[in-house]
């Protein structure tokens, strides 16, 4: 029987102890065994083949590991290496049967039992190679959540950011080397600081309490996204939003960004959602990336030029959104070719030039328009009334 060249091995503080004889023996039988130099030290009675601490960045030793097949590899994580770990990082290139997988239970499992929490109601974080803005989206009142720290500094930045952001916690624990022989819980309440001789391997546990909460649902309010005017508002971007039906994984190219809550809000709808904001203006582009980075979707990338020129070189989106200055039909023909097939096309237009546009538009590629009015309530002398704004004609169209 042929084993695959590739083994991925989960093991925790307690070394390998809990491994099973036959992740031990592929261990013994690798001819290279790659692993951080913590995995590496708690192993190394088993290895005889050649060891590798991993490279940075990873790429380098991924391609190592590549090149070494058929020869038998055996790679070393921490706990369960397919759950926030190494493991879909390694395998997305190789057949199923190029490769095998031992895990061993998870910090978070770890950090469950030894709270009592329920695991399939907490919310897991990761913040190893991730900046901490990804955090915010999770931060939910009277949540518990568990977030697994890229060394002893991270308890102090996501203490410092729950400050920024106005996050109250009814209890913060700091767990450390959890089922080593320096296994540590500590806890701590609003009103206490943290240690300065946190161990380096360590995951935070989190019981929120009430907050103001960044909402669930798109159309958040106008407030959320600081801007020059340049603004998509709250109805309007609701209805957008809804027009470009977002979805995990999709790729949105949201042309004229201005402050970036079309993209922002795109991104806010499933963590797999990406988004590339074109913005002219370096103001404008340095503004949206601020309020991405606020609102908890850093990845947002930001692309500074005109188009159609800017989009020659950018990845294929599935869907489209322009804003309210659509003048030309260059940009209307080379974002139709641009866009994926079943994509998705909107644009919403507040000039007659634009509307003109989208008619021509409409009468060659199908898909619906509609007149967006709004009225808002103001004063009016010692009365009040509704006073209308501008129409926006909104074009949706899918791509066959």
């Amino acid at each position: 029987m042929t084993f695959p060249f590739l083994s991925i091995i989960g093991i925790g503080e307690d070394g390998i102890d809990r491994l099973c004889p036959t992740a031990q023996h592929r261990i013994r039988n690798a001819s290279l065994v790659v692993g951080g130099k913590r995995h590496l030290a708690h192993a190394h009675t088993l290895i005889q083949g050649e060891k590798q601490i991993w490279s940075n960045p990873l790429d380098h030793s991924i391609e190592k590991i590549l090149q070494h097949k058929p020869n038998s590899v055996a790679v070393l994580a921490s706990g369960d290496p397919f759950w926030y770990g190494i493991g879909p990082l390694l395998t997305k290139t190789l057949t199923r049967t190029e490769w095998e997988s031992f895990p061993t239970i998870s910090a978070y499992s770890l950090a469950c039992n030894h709270l009592g929490w329920h695991g399939q109601d907490i919310h897991t974080v990761s913040l190893c190679g991730r900046p901490i803005e990804t955090l915010r989206p999770a931060l939910i009142p009277y949540r518990r959540l568990l977030i697994l720290s890229a060394n002893e500094q991270t308890p102090h930045h996501v203490y410092e950011k729950f400050k920024v952001w106005d996050i109250s916690y009814k209890h913060f624990y700091i767990l450390e080397a959890l089922g080593g022989s320096s296994e540590n819980i500590c806890h701590f309440t609003q009103e206490d600081l943290l240690p300065n001789n946190i161990h380096p391997l360590n995951i935070i546990a989190v019981e929120l309490d009430i907050f103001a909460p960044l909402p669930f649902t798109h159309g958040r309010e106008d407030h959320w996204f600081k801007n020059d005017g340049q603004l998509t508002k709250q109805p309007i971007r609701s209805n957008t939003i809804s027009a470009l039906q977002p979805y995990p994984g999709a790729l949105l190219w949201d042309i004229g960004t201005g402050s970036g809550s079309i993209a922002i809000e795109w991104m806010l709808t499933h963590p797999m959602c990406k988004a590339i904001a074109i913005e002219p203006r370096t103001d404008r582009a340095h503004r949206a990336k601020e309020n991405a980075l606020r609102l908890g979707v850093p990845s947002l990338q930001m692309v500074e030029g005109t188009a159609p020129e800017i989009l020659h070189n950018l990845p294929r989106p599935d869907a489209i959104f322009i804003g309210g200055g659509l003048t030309s039909p260059t940009l209307l023909k080379t974002v139709w070719n641009a866009l994926r097939p079943l994509g998705r096309l909107v644009i919403n237009s507040v000039t007659i030039e634009g509307d003109i546009l989208l008619f021509q538009a409409q009468q060659q590629w199908g898909g619906e328009m509609t007149r967006l009015h709004l009225e808002h309530y103001e004063p009016l002398g010692q009365y009040h009334g509704f006073k209308p704004a501008r129409a926006i004609t909104q074009y949706v169209v899918q791509k066959p």
